[in-house]
């Protein structure tokens, strides 16, 4: 860990997005994404002890992968991958990765009564990947790597590296913090995209940042040291600039207009596989 004064890294945005029900959009593709990329599109969501919570139903995607954290909660999960589509519970720690690639739909829900709180991000993939065969992996809480206090949903911390295959050079980490406690993140050395995302809590990064918030750190690449005022839990993305363009149809991104059209073909075909089968109206 390095000392605090070495660590000054800038916050250059803040925001806290626009809510909608139990959910904030802090990222899209058509703003902050670009900024971002490859980590385009991010929602924290928050159900309340017997709230009620969203439902989504069957939606596709192509081009892109999501990751789903749970900070608290469990959600149930339904998708199109494989030869009968995947079914079942995420639990509180899990992480859900949906590899779109040349086209798939999913849908989930919180599942139980309690109090829910996660984020769901979107990452742009390479032109090799944007259409390669979709797949799902779901991780129990104990398949999830730990350095410290930090998570390693994707990528590699010090020497912690997450069992779901990053598409790039990028880092994202669910950190929890105890009131009084300071850590220092050190991206490798192509790393200049950095953010954090507040789950809940106040801590100095230097700027106070608190539940909710999100902010972009300058592209230097130096390390960001935060300190805890309270308890806390936020989300950290860090990543090698995606280089390419931002091609966005309806839940899709791609890097051409070619594979955006592409890949909503595959979606209207999986359409039409889940009419046969009576699980899309």
């Amino acid at each position: 860990m390095l000392d605090s004064a070495l660590a000054q890294r800038a916050v250059d945005l803040r925001t806290r997005g626009s809510s909608h029900g139990p959910i904030t959009r802090l990222v899209s593709p058509g703003d902050l994404g670009e900024r971002l990329k490859p980590f385009i599109f991010l929602d924290r969501f928050e159900v309340a002890k017997g709230g009620l919570p969203p439902r989504f139903g069957m939606h596709p995607h192509s081009g892109i992968a999501t990751l789903t954290y749970l900070i608290y909660g469990q959600t149930a999960y339904e998708d199109t991958t494989g030869e009968d589509g995947k079914r079942g519970v995420l639990p509180q720690g899990g992480v859900e990765w949906m590899m779109a690639g040349g086209g798939v739909w999913h849908t989930g829900a919180p599942a139980n009564t309690e109090r829910v709180l996660g984020f769901q991000l979107w990452v742009a993939m390479p032109p090799e990947l944007e259409l390669a065969t979709a797949y799902s992996l779901y991780l129990e809480p104990e398949s999830v790597p730990q350095a410290g206090p930090a998570r390693v949903l994707l990528g590699e911390h010090e020497g912690q590296r997450s069992a779901i295959p990053a598409p790039s050079d990028m880092t994202y980490l669910a950190v929890h913090l105890k009131a009084g406690e300071n850590w220092t993140f050190v991206p490798s050395a192509a790393q200049s995209v950095a953010w954090i995302a507040m789950g809940e809590g106040t801590l100095s990064a230097p700027a106070r940042l608190t539940t909710g918030d999100l902010a972009v750190f300058d592209d230097s690449g130096s390390p960001i040291t935060f300190v805890a005022e309270t308890d806390v839990v936020f989300m950290l993305g860090s990543g090698a600039l995606h280089p390419y363009e931002l091609v966005m149809g309806p839940y899709s991104v791609h890097t051409t207009v070619e594979s955006l059209n592409r890949g909503q073909a595959g979606i209207r075909e999986r359409a039409l596989l889940l009419r046969a089968q009576g699980r899309l109206g």
